[in-house]
């Protein structure tokens, strides 16, 4: 009698079939109850031959099916034909299961006969370490251990996962239940599950928390779900088949139950938090994204609005929340509270946040009994899918008298935090908590206990030892490299400010640590060693022109909650809309160079939260050093200089503890970037321009491309050139032509009138938010310093003519440089540290009199 069948769609997963074959050869009860019925989907690789040889080597009945490719659930129907067992399970190829996952499964059927899906615990597979994790979102539906819901009762929980589920039979045959195929890439799962529940009154699901799953997440970003972010099915086919169809399928049946609304509410979170911390790397654009704004619209309008508002399963962010109650409304909406969503104690100022829909409501703020107008204020949009419909007010206000907010005449609360799910009754904590010096929930708290050697050395940074740390201003570029604007503002505050503390982190014996020992060894602090510890547990403030983790918050210092303050200082000037990764940065001041640049951070209707409270326009210290530099050189260019960006997709992710992003994706030296590049290096056209000039051509690519240099196949007429031991802002000053795609490398040529070329071969895919960030206020056509090329041929024609033209930026672009850069006087360290300085110093102005 076969107890158990599982179904697998198989499709290009060859080099995990050994692991996951051996976690089925493993498993403790019998196998001769076992059935496994394996569909090859039209795999490429070698897939379908192992599982042959599996077959006739295996211990279990074992079915090798294969077809043409048509996705996983056109897969499974045919597995689901040949599938004889009791209860049947669809277990993924790429994953694992625990030896005694059947016994534990068939255990707990016997003791609960009555059960209609049986769920498996997901526990994470790592797959660049092989280490296992109970951290699934969804882990807290086991706590109680093996338990049987009745989800009439138990309406909060949910199951929507076939891979991890066992269905009876019996059941699917009475339904002639199989896999919606036109769902794709994503939820066929939810959908099939969801139906088999929907028409029982009381659906009865066993959640069996020692059946334990091995999930794999796979390094390499391949996975289905890791890919479907980038197919626009996953926007439209996905929700209209799937999400909406069973909404549609249940109102019509009674009313939507709330276990189905909560898996539902639980799908969309994914939506909306990937689309957050991707940054915009989406294929919901355009029509795609109007469609998927549609049918969320006809989703949310089935969904009670009551499961939405109480969901707690995983985190749902209040402007998210919000889109989901409140987006798709005709009428306009806003919040019944303000939340204090950030302190600054040393300019004693508290930010007020509200949210709203549609049109902005009436606003009246009263300060110690008084209307005022806030100084530091704006309206931020929260772009979801290629459209904001959900707007977020943001005001600092003084923490020193009571403030009131009243919106369309009526007061609103204040909370001192956003209000917490599912405790919504849990009483807030009181304001002045959050105004006093002791710990609250705004001010960033260790992230584990001190070992005995931490707590050493915390009582170390208060002792003797540590007082010539005392009020520090560190100062750090790269984690292993300087000669950024941070070492430029080190050597001002050095030769200007002696009053200052001022010292420099590097990692130790990196090219720049060697050179900057010769001169600073006295003010050199080793990035991890426990006198940058020490350093850093006095520091009044980080000032870095590279706000990353690694520097911004050490994971290093991880027992120690962070007391200095953030200066930006950026590594260029910013024109893309990079607010989804800066946002999530603690900053204090937030450096910026230009007019527009400045605009785009501060203004109305932008993406960021940060306001004229934090951000300055000073200029990049830098910007001081290469002026110097550009006047040293004058008219005597002798270099060509090509400088292309990275690419996300052409690079692995970055270390959390370091900042370097090592290695290269398979594929790299094919790509078109490298293609492309590498043609236009070769170019004999180019070459004889050099030559005819007298010119060197120089290769410089991003520093996390360096590590390809050794790669690439370049002319000997190219120099290939490296950041590190190399004086940047001295190769900007000989050049007679910037070549670059993307890079903010054009804006340090414009500061000081060296002509600037732009190669754009992938605008469609970088400019669309496959990069870093999404389309910003920039346009390279319209604000641009130089012409804008997608072809070979019209690139290297354009550089040619502009090295037969001359080393000075034609007429058009001479001007745009004049508006882009109003002030250009040597004075931008200066001005940073002045802004510097009045960050920790009381604001007395943030409120002016009078309504509006």
């Amino acid at each position: 009698m076969t107890t158990f069948s599982l179904v697998t769609a198989v499709y290009g997963v060859e080099r995990y079939l050994d692991a996951f074959i051996e976690s089925l050869e493993e498993q403790t009860y019998p196998h001769e109850r076992i059935q496994i019925v394996a569909v090859d989907d039209g795999s490429t690789d070698g897939s379908l031959d192992r599982l042959r040889l599996w077959a006739a080597e295996g211990s279990f009945e074992i079915v090798v099916l294969t077809k043409e490719n048509g996705g996983q659930a056109s897969a499974r129907n045919l597995g689901l034909d040949h599938a004889t067992g009791d209860w049947i399970t669809f277990t993924d190829p790429d994953d694992r299961l625990d030896a005694r996952y059947f016994a534990t499964m068939a255990a707990f059927l016997e003791r609960h006969p009555g059960t209609d899906v049986a769920a498996a615990a997901f526990w994470m597979l790592d797959d660049a370490t092989g280490e296992l994790s109970n951290t699934h979102p969804l882990r807290a539906r086991f706590n109680d251990g093996n338990i049987l819901r009745d989800l009439s009762v138990f309406g909060d929980y949910f199951f929507g996962s076939a891979h991890a589920g066992f269905f009876r039979r019996s059941r699917l045959e009475k339904l002639g239940l199989r896999f919606d195929t036109r769902i794709r890439p994503n939820f066929e799962d939810g959908h099939f599950t969801s139906l088999y529940l929907l028409d029982l009154p009381a659906p009865k699901v066993g959640f069996v928390r020692s059946a334990h799953y091995h999930y794999r997440k796979r390094d390499d970003g391949s996975s289905t779900m890791q890919k479907s972010l980038l197919d626009p099915r996953r926007y439209t086919d996905a929700l209209r088949y799937g999400h909406l169809d069973l909404l549609q399928r249940a109102a019509a049946s009674g009313g939507v139950p709330r276990w189905l609304a909560g898996l539902i509410v639980y799908e969309l979170s994914w939506y909306l938090s990937l689309h957050d911390a991707r940054d915009g790397r989406t294929a919901a654009k355009g029509e795609v994204a109007a469609e998927f704004h549609r049918l969320l619209g006809e989703i949310v309008a089935l969904l009670p609005q009551e499961v939405i508002d109480s969901f707690a399963w995983r985190q749902l962010k209040p402007h998210n929340r919000a889109l989901l109650l409140h987006g798709y409304d005709a009428q306009p909406w806003h919040a019944t509270e303000a939340v204090i969503d950030k302190v600054d104690r040393a300019r004693r100022l508290m930010r007020l946040s509200y949210l709203y829909t549609g049109t902005a409501p009436s606003e009246r703020l009263l300060v110690g009994g008084t209307e005022v107008r806030p100084r530091y204020a704006k309206i931020r949009d929260h772009v979801s899918h290629d459209q904001v419909r959900v707007h977020e007010r943001l005001l600092w206000v003084p923490t020193t008298v009571s403030a009131r907010l009243q919106l369309e005449g009526r007061d609103v609360q204040i909370l001192p935090e956003p209000r917490r799910r599912p405790h919504p009754t849990v009483r807030p904590l009181q304001l002045q908590r959050l105004l006093d010096p002791t710990p609250s929930p705004l001010v960033p708290q260790p992230e584990r206990t001190a070992t005995p050697a931490e707590e050493r050395l915390l009582e170390t940074a208060r002792g003797r030892r540590a007082r010539k740390y005392a009020d520090a201003w560190v100062l750090i570029d790269r984690i292993h490299d300087a000669d950024d604007s941070a070492e430029h503002l080190f050597h001002h505050l050095r030769a200007h400010h002696r009053e200052v503390n001022a010292w420099f982190v590097l990692e130790q014996g990196t090219p720049d640590w060697e050179r900057l020992r010769r001169t600073d060894k006295d003010r050199l602090v080793a990035f991890g060693s426990e006198e940058w510890k020490l350093l850093m547990l006095n520091a009044e403030h980080l000032v870095s022109s590279h706000p990353d983790t690694a520097v911004s918050r050490p994971p290093a210092l991880g027992f120690a909650a962070p007391t200095w303050r953030t200066t930006f200082l950026q590594h260029g000037v910013i024109k893309d809309d990079l607010s989804g990764w800066l946002n999530r940065r603690p900053l204090d001041v937030f450096v910026t160079s230009t007019p527009a640049e400045h605009a785009s951070i501060v203004g109305d209707h932008t993406g960021y939260t940060y306001t004229d409270l934090e951000t300055v326009m000073t200029g990049l210290p830098r910007f001081d050093r290469l002026l110097e530099a550009g006047r040293q050189v004058g008219r005597t260019r002798d270099l060509v200089l090509v400088a292309p960006t990275w690419r996300f997709w052409l690079i692995p992710p970055q270390a959390t503890e370091h900042q370097r992003r090592e290695g290269l994706e398979p594929g790299f030296l094919a790509s078109e970037f490298v293609q492309r590049w590498t043609a236009f290096l070769r170019s004999p056209e180019l070459a004889e321009a050099c030559r005819r000039h007298g010119l060197t051509l120089g290769f410089l690519p991003h520093p996390n491309l360096q590590q390809a240099l050794p790669l690439l196949d370049l002319p000997d007429h190219v120099q290939p050139l490296r950041f590190e031991g190399t004086d940047v802002r001295r190769l900007v000053a000989r050049s007679a032509l910037l070549v670059t795609d993307y890079s903010s490398m054009a804006f340090n040529a414009a500061y000081i009138d060296r002509p600037v070329l732009y190669y754009q071969f992938d605008a469609d895919r970088v400019l669309a938010g496959d990069h870093v960030g999404g389309r910003g206020y920039f346009d390279y056509e319209r604000d641009g310093f130089g012409p804008v090329l997608a072809s070979h041929e019209a690139a290297v024609a354009a550089a040619v003519a502009q090295l037969d033209a001359g080393p000075e930026p034609l007429a058009p672009y001479a001007a745009r440089t004049a508006a882009t850069f109003p002030l250009r006087d040597g004075g931008c360290c200066e001005r940073v540290t002045q802004a510097i300085l009045a960050s920790a110093r009381p604001v007395t102005d943030a409120v002016e009199a009078g309504g509006g």
